[in-house]
């Protein structure tokens, strides 16, 4: 048995009787619950990127509105918060340069997005827009004073979104979330070879005929494994002797091709 397919069954194990008694509660509204099928990924030297499966569960859902297909599920990846700096590069005597930039905060170093259908098709671009949700929806956030203008600041806020879709690290994918049974959904998010290492926001919201009900989250660590992750924390915790080893390194490196490559 494959981890995806055990984590779902032990995910359906534990939420059965949560739903049952949930079904008990009359007038209870529902709500939504999700797991991931691993809350640790390794990024080793070899990593080439990866889909993440998260499973989730609908309590206490009106039979009816589930016979008509009125349930809607977005789920997100969000990674951690990192500054970001977008240039904009002008002519100058025939050769490229940095011109004028503009510096955001606080932004999604990454971002996954998977939804039942279209998001257009599953309620209005104004809730989207107040949940923040999707890679056009969330607040890119400059750092005071760092702009010429409200126009300036416009143009470079469009671009933020559009450099990051092209660098892989944000994607949307309607349609890969999927009803298992009635109460019972699984999506794919996709993580691409570069994503950042860190702790990850991983959110389910439940919509019902294009109105959002509720709000489930769980975390998932991405950390740096092998010799690479290795080199990286001696690199941070013994800063001197790692700067000694590498100039010895260079010296005997360059020894050895000088005696390999000398003239006689």
């Amino acid at each position: 048995m494959n981890a995806p397919a055990a984590a779902l069954i032990l995910f359906i194990a534990l939420t059965a009787g949560q739903y049952a008694r949930a079904q008990q509660l009359p007038g209870n509204k529902e709500t939504v619950e999700i797991g991931l099928s691993t809350d640790t990924i390794a990024i080793t030297s070899g990593f080439r990127g990866t889909d993440l499966t998260v499973f989730g569960a609908l309590d206490n859902a009106d039979p009816l509105i589930q016979r008509q297909g009125r349930y809607d599920i977005v789920v997100i990846l969000q990674g951690p918060e990192r500054d970001f700096v977008v240039r904009r590069k002008d002519r100058f005597f025939g050769i490229w340069v940095n011109a004028e930039s503009v510096s955001f905060q606080h932004i999604p170093a990454s971002y996954s997005l998977a939804s039942t259908r279209n998001l257009q098709d599953i309620a209005t671009p104004k809730i989207f827009g107040q949940l923040s949700l999707g890679v056009n929806n969330i607040f890119y956030e400059p750092i005071p004073d760092g702009f010429g203008s409200s126009e300036s600041l416009k143009e470079f806020t469009k671009e933020v979104p559009r450099l990051k879709l092209k660098q892989r690290l944000y994607n949307q994918r309607p349609g890969d979330v999927q009803f298992l049974s009635s109460t019972l959904f699984r999506a794919t998010l996709s993580l691409p070879a570069n994503v950042p290492v860190g702790k990850h926001i991983a959110r389910a919201y439940l919509f019902r005929n294009g109105e959002f009900l509720r709000e489930s989250s769980t975390s998932l660590n991405i950390v740096k494994a092998g010799l690479e992750f290795r080199i990286y924390r001696a690199a941070n915790q013994y800063s001197l002797l790692y700067g000694l080893f590498a100039v010895f390194l260079a010296v005997v490196t360059g020894w050895m091709g000088r005696l390999v490559f000398r003239k006689d």
